[in-house]
């Protein structure tokens, strides 16, 4: 490498990165041939730093600057490198080898870099550095996950108006990009502050990606050879948690930000589409049973990690705290609904793997609800010592506080003597799917 380095220095900026990807590119396509996956060594790296994100190898040295022109120029060399690139384990061992951070000073360029190569590769379409950014997504820590995605959001959402229809358009062409570049952006947008709420237009997007076709939100978990979970800091396998996360918290973190801007009523437009969204969240943990059983990880993989769900569940009590049912009283129901619903459905596919004894802890804290209480209760049978319950008998979560009795039963009305008697629905089992 100390040979090719030194013919590198007599070339100018964008010649030398130029050449240093074909000495690259020669190198780990001959790796290729004798391992599947290559040792990247120090040697290409230093290259990759000095040469493509100019940090000087010498200390003390002065970084190299290149101008708007040179800087576009190197864009378009590296998009033209993996547009032509034809080999998919080459094409990624050299994207991997460029952006994976280093926890050097080189990764500020790095990720500068990526972001506006990323862009670029959104703006004219090119699939192939895209289906590079999906992989990246998947092995690279979630931390610099999220600046990307801001990166991409600022541009398309911020800088230009009307451009989000740009990256709109590549739903068509790079699903699985689409599916990392989702959870990216929830994992980034987590509604925990008045600003940490989606961009209206990038939410109306990604509705209407999911609208449109709900399985793009298993698409990484549907093309990925799973074996176990990932590490803690990395994304999920897939955004449902963060959607989950999205739909459940929406009417009271948008109710929160029009208390603080001090107006009323309900942003409906946003609402709408949180409501869109939350039924295309429930469709895809209809179908997900079908999936993880194909996988063979039906009751040993949830994609709804029960882990996930406790600070979800501490955000919501204190959003309902903060905002108390005097102020929200809809949006607290509205929320506890869609909380109840997602944890039922994922319960019943084999999405979320706990008991609901865990759930009764789990949701203790939370303001009463009635279809929380029968999803965290679910319908048991007698015990013998009252053999005079109905079958499917609920038992109360919420008992009466000490000092306090019960209220007595309401006495019975007599009929009316000209309407008969009506038994409703009697006979009728309750629909229950037990837990597996």
């Amino acid at each position: 490498m100390s040979d090719i380095r030194h013919s590198l220095l007599r070339r100018d900026a964008l010649s030398a990165a130029k050449e240093v990807l074909y000495h690259l590119d020669i190198y780990f396509s001959s790796q290729l041939q004798s391992a599947p996956v290559p040792l990247v060594e120090k040697g290409p790296i230093e290259l990759l730093e000095e040469f493509i994100f100019q940090v000087p190898k010498e200390r003390g040295s002065h970084p190299k600057r290149l101008n708007a022109m040179q800087e576009l120029q190197l864009l378009e060399i590296l998009c033209s490198y993996f547009q032509e690139q034809g080999k998919e384990p080459v094409r990624q061992v050299i994207f991997s080898s460029l952006f994976s951070p280093q926890g050097n000073k080189a990764d500020d360029q790095r990720m500068a870099l990526l972001g506006k190569l990323t862009s670029m590769a959104v703006a004219v379409c090119r699939i192939p550095v895209l289906e590079c950014a999906a992989s990246w997504l998947q092995r690279t820590p979630a931390v610099y996950c999220v600046r990307l995605a801001k990166a991409l959001v600022d541009d398309y959402c911020g800088l230009v108006p009307g451009s989000i229809q740009t990256l709109k358009q590549i739903f068509n062409v790079s699903p699985r990009f689409c599916c990392q570049f989702i959870t990216a952006v929830t994992a980034l947008y987590d509604m925990s502050t008045e600003e940490l709420l989606p961009p209206h237009e990038l939410l109306e997007m990604i509705v209407s990606w999911i609208y449109e076709d709900p399985r793009l939100i298993l698409v990484t978990f549907l093309n990925t050879p799973i074996t176990a979970n990932l590490p803690l800091g990395f994304l999920d396998f897939s955004p449902l948690m963060g959607l989950v996360r999205w739909c459940v918290e929406a009417p009271l973190a948008y109710r929160r930000k029009q208390k603080a801007a001090g107006l009323g009523g309900q942003a409906g437009d946003s609402q709408g589409l949180y409501s869109k969204l939350h039924l295309s969240v429930l469709q895809v943990l209809i179908v997900l049973q079908s999936h993880l059983t194909e996988k063979n990880l039906y009751g040993r993989l949830g994609l709804v990690l029960f882990e996930q769900l406790v600070p979800l569940v501490e955000d919501l009590s204190q959003l309902c705290e903060e905002l108390n049912p005097l102020n929200a009283a809809q949006e607290m129901e509205l929320a506890l609904d869609r909380l109840a619903q997602a944890l039922q459905v994922s319960m019943a596919t084999g999405a979320l793997l706990c008991t609901r004894d865990d759930l009764r802890t789990l949701c203790a804290r939370l303001p009463h609800n009635n279809l929380m209480q029968l999803v965290i209760s679910g319908p048991v049978q007698p015990p013998p010592s009252h053999p005079s319950l109905p079958p499917g008998y609920y038992p109360h979560i919420h008992t009466p506080p000490h000092g306090y009795s019960p209220l007595p039963a309401h006495p019975t009305l007599p009929a009316h003597p000209s309407l008969p008697v009506q038994n409703f629905m009697s006979g009728m089992a309750f629909p229950y799917r037990p837990m597996r």
